[in-house]
């Protein structure tokens, strides 16, 4: 007996099925049931001619699925993604292919879900934040999008190597409603209530002591244990929130270069984004800053996957 064909979902599919409000809350709500990022399978990383090959496998809640993506950083140059792949999602009884979802389209929608959800913690309501944006590539536009759902912005500065891609990223944070949209320079993260970094560096893209107290740092460009975003200054006067401690002790290059110089033990870690869920309400921003540091994991894929497979075939489980 043939098995029915797969329903593929294209990066325009993945994009109209789920809002990023719904995104996050797809998050918020996987660890709410319990889900446990430290038992989530760590990513396999093979290298291959044009870059690297990744693979991502997840279980929970009655679904599996896994991720290959490939990380082609000459694309670029030839005016294609960075990210490729796609998203093989799962019946968890039968491991039954239930749809295949573009890759990047979902990794450009979870990973500002995630820097939201974590947003949505660390930050207080009181006032509209002022952000700072680096880079201008997908995740730049996806974390303007993403954050606007759980949090009123007051203004978007963007800092990017490339003046037309800054201004463009600029006039779509004005077109989103945010009063102030406008490329600038990395000194102006001194009057930042929110830095957020989502770009290919792998040195610091920013002096760590100019970040005012108080203010949150997000970081998510890197899953590499030799790149950063922030520097070694910035680390070791800020609370420091993961997505899980496993994963940040593996792979996050922001934390485990400082901890290779001796400036910070692993004891650093102040908590995870399943603590911020689960666990009572932050304090107001105090005087130090909040770094979240986000390496991307499987769980996280999943997660929005299924809400996307959701919303995409009118609520079928």
């Amino acid at each position: 007996m043939s098995s029915p064909p797969v329903p593929h979902l294209d990066g325009g599919a993945v994009t109209r099925a789920l809002a990023p409000a719904a995104a996050v809350e797809a998050l918020a709500r996987a660890l709410r049931d319990g889900l446990d990022p430290e038992t989530c399978p760590p990513r396999s990383a093979v290298p291959v001619p044009a870059g690297e090959l990744l693979l991502m496998p997840a279980a929970a809640g009655g679904w599996a699925g896994v991720k290959i993506a490939g990380v082609a950083p000459g694309n670029t140059a030839l005016g294609l993604p960075r990210i490729t792949g796609g998203y093989l999602l799962l019946d968890g009884a039968t491991l039954r292919p239930r749809a295949l979802l573009d890759g990047a389209a979902l990794t450009a929608l979870r990973t500002p879900a995630v820097s939201a959800l974590a947003v949505r913690h660390l930050t207080s309501r009181e006032r509209p934040l002022r952000v700072v944006v680096f880079g201008s590539g997908p995740q730049a536009y996806g974390h303007v999008d993403a954050l606007l759902a759980v949090r009123k912005l007051a203004s978007v500065t963007v800092v990017a190597r490339d003046p037309r891609r800054a201004e463009a990223l600029a006039a779509h944070a004005r077109g989103t409603g945010v009063p102030e949209g406008r490329t600038g320079t990395a000194d102006e993260v001194a009057e930042a209530d929110l830095v957020v970094c989502c770009t290919t560096a792998r040195e610091p893209l920013f002096g760590g002591r100019r970040v005012a107290p108080g203010t949150v740092v997000v970081a998510v460009g890197s899953h590499e244990p030799d790149a950063r975003e922030t520097d070694t200054a910035l680390v070791r006067r800020s609370e420091v929130w993961v997505e899980a401690r496993s994963a940040a002790l593996r792979e996050a290059g922001d934390l485990l270069i400082p901890e290779a110089e001796g400036a910070i033990g692993p004891g650093h870690l102040t908590g995870t984004l399943a603590d911020l869920v689960r666990g009572p309400a932050l304090p107001p921003p105090g005087p130090a800053p909040r770094l979240f540091k986000s390496v991307g994991m499987a769980w996280q894929d999943l997660a929005v996957a299924v809400a996307v497979h959701r919303a995409a075939t009118g609520g079928e489980t």
